[in-house]
């Protein structure tokens, strides 16, 4: 995270679930929905509802491509923070540190 980040709160990004999802994301280049929905041990509707959310504000990216590891024609699911995304997660926990005094 870069300590230049303007502090602004942001309900969009406060929500758990979503909070969560970008600190996952943010030191990533991105990562596989299965992954990710392991890692935050989150049922598949919720994370897809998640990302549908962050996707619509511009926060996360999503791509479909085929899988590395298969053979057959199944795709993965792989999502990024944007760089509008990483700002707004950045200026978010400027934000929380200024709360409390960092």
């Amino acid at each position: 995270m870069s300590g230049s980040a303007v502090p602004r709160f942001d309900e969009t990004i406060h929500a758990p679930t979503r909070l969560r999802l970008c600190a996952l994301l943010r030191p990533l280049d991105g990562a596989e929905f299965s992954a990710i929905a392991s890692a935050l041990d989150l049922s598949e509707a919720t994370l897809s509802k998640t990302i549908r959310n962050l996707a619509e504000l511009g926060h996360v990216r999503v791509r479909k491509g085929p899988s590395a590891d298969r053979n057959d024609a199944r795709r993965v699911t792989a999502v990024e923070l944007t760089p509008q995304g990483r700002r707004a997660f950045d200026g978010h926990l400027a934000a929380l540190r200024a709360m409390v005094g960092e």
